[in-house]
């Protein structure tokens, strides 16, 4: 028999209190020999968690399933979705599993997942594992957004199981615990739209509001409202994943969350050279989630999330059709705004004006044209903005630092249109522009070095120092810098 966790998890797991076909339960298959990577202490006091509980072997067996803890209810949540645009009506948690939910110190409900936790009614003939380079892939980027400021799913712990799992070839396999304001999807939504269950649709709508938008729970129009949340929280998602150069590499309507926070870091990658094209997911052959890509695809997912609320958006179906085309229009004006501030603050412009935009787009395509480091590229401006002797170490980043010169000589002349003095503008930069992200290499070097010989001190790390992602410090310059030739990552894999 279990002996409860001390102290215990305060779960209360209200999704598991919704009808039956929104689920199935199922309880973790166990693993061989459980053994702890990391515990992400600040985030499981967060949830009012003790780490030194998760730590201990009692905890370590219920991260890895080989335990139910007192409280937990263990299901496996039902969603569809169109991957790479093709629509699969059933899909839902095939190796990942919610053990319960948690009200946080801040009184926010969160979901803790296990990730690769086993086989589910959903597995689709799978195996439902995770091999350790994926759990610690999305362990490191994860925890690398939450310190940037994205909304973002997190990693309260990773163990290894003592198992292995096949892919191409055998690997060692891991389990994620991953915790989010919710594992709500679009894909939860096209679910119950493709059996036509108006009422499960209806029900999910009222639950997610209430759990996510309860500031529109009692409005009269609170699906149109809810509509629109959705809509606004994604395009400003979207545009903050935009100006780190952060490419998702999956977009599928199953990985598009309707908390607004990034989801799923499968063949995920951050850009090093600049180029609006840019693809990094082996499974993508057609360039359909690239980088400039990504805020035309959460359009197209939005619809997708549109069409399965039209039977609650108006009495007729035309009511219906225009509520929801007068919502998804207004989505390129949140996009646009929320991309332009962001990237105005990059460059030290306040007070943006109209004029900006062209001064905006124009740097992008001054980085693509010269070859340039994208993070490097904005945080070395940071610098030139305090002093113009800065300006060599910016035209060094450039294969061509021809293309660069007309516009450092417009953004210079903006700049002095601002009250404030240099020093304050290069202040606000540095706290937009990260001096460190995960670069690919760096965190294939830490999956290699765990993965080929169990040494888990490359990824420590990498999670230790990407937490102060703004903060230039000694004992970081490697971190900074872009892969030489022979450490550059073309292509990144999904974890499944």
């Amino acid at each position: 028999m279990d002996t409860p966790l001390t102290p215990p998890i305060p779960f209360d797991n209200s999704y598991a209190r919704l009808p039956e076909r929104f689920f199935s339960c199922v309880n973790p298959t166990p693993v061989a020999a459980p053994q702890l990577i990391r515990v992400n202490e600040t985030l499981a006091r967060e949830l009012g968690i003790d780490p030194n509980a998760l730590a201990s072997p009692d905890g370590v067996a219920m991260l890895a399933g080989n335990r139910i803890a007192e409280g937990s209810h263990p299901i496996a949540m039902a969603y569809a979705g169109h991957q790479f645009g093709n629509f699969t009506p059933q899909l839902g948690d095939g190796r990942a599993i919610l053990i319960g939910e948690v009200v946080d110190t801040h009184g926010i409900r969160r979901d803790i997942h296990l990730k690769g936790a086993g086989r589910t009614p959903y597995s689709r003939m799978g195996d439902g594992r995770a091999a350790l380079g994926p759990v610690l892939r999305e362990y490191i980027v994860s925890e690398a957004f939450a310190a940037l400021g994205i909304p973002t799913t997190r990693a309260l712990a990773a163990v290894t199981t003592g198992d292995w799992v096949l892919r191409e070839e055998p690997l060692p396999g891991a389990i994620l615990a991953r915790v989010a304001s919710s594992h709500i999807r679009v894909g939860t939504f096209q679910f119950f739209a493709a059996r036509k269950d108006t009422d499960a649709v209806r029900t999910l709508a009222d639950y997610t509001i209430a759990r996510h938008y309860p500031e529109i729970k009692d409005g009269p129009d609170k699906y149109r409202d809810f509509l629109s949340a959705v809509i606004a929280r994604q395009g400003e998602l979207i545009a903050k994943w935009m100006y780190v150069g952060f490419i998702h590499g999956v977009m599928n309507t199953d990985n598009c969350s309707i908390a607004g926070e990034t989801i799923d870091f499968g063949p995920c990658a951050f850009m090093d050279t600049y180029h609006p094209s840019t693809v990094f997911s082996s499974i993508d052959q057609g360039g359909r989630y690239a980088f400039s890509n990504q805020p035309v695809i959460a359009n197209w997912n939005l619809v997708r999330f549109a069409e399965t609320l039209l039977p609650i958006l108006g009495e007729t179906q035309e009511e219906a059709i225009a509520a929801a085309q007068e919502r998804i229009d207004a989505y390129p004006a949140v996009f646009q705004t929320a991309i332009t501030d962001g990237y105005a603050a990059k460059l030290g412009i306040d007070n943006k004006t109209a004029d900006d935009t062209a001064l905006i787009q124009d740097f992008l395509t001054v980085m693509a044209n010269g070859g340039a480091d994208y993070t490097l590229s904005f945080r070395t401006l940071s610098d030139a903005a305090e002093d113009p002797a800065h300006d060599e170490k910016l035209r060094a980043l450039f294969a061509d630092a021809t293309v660069l010169e007309d516009w450092l000589q417009r953004w210079r002349q903006r700049l002095a249109q601002d009250p404030r003095a240099p020093r304050n503008i290069a202040a606000a930069m540095r706290a937009v522009n990260p001096v460190i992200i995960p670069r690919n290499h760096q965190v294939e070097a830490a999956i290699k070095a765990a993965v080929g010989s169990g040494d888990f001190a490359p990824f420590h790390r990498l999670v230790d120092e990407l937490a102060k992602p703004f903060d230039d410090r000694p004992g970081i310059d490697d971190l900074k810098l872009p892969p030489k030739p022979d450490e550059i990552v073309r292509a990144t894999f999904c974890g499944t």
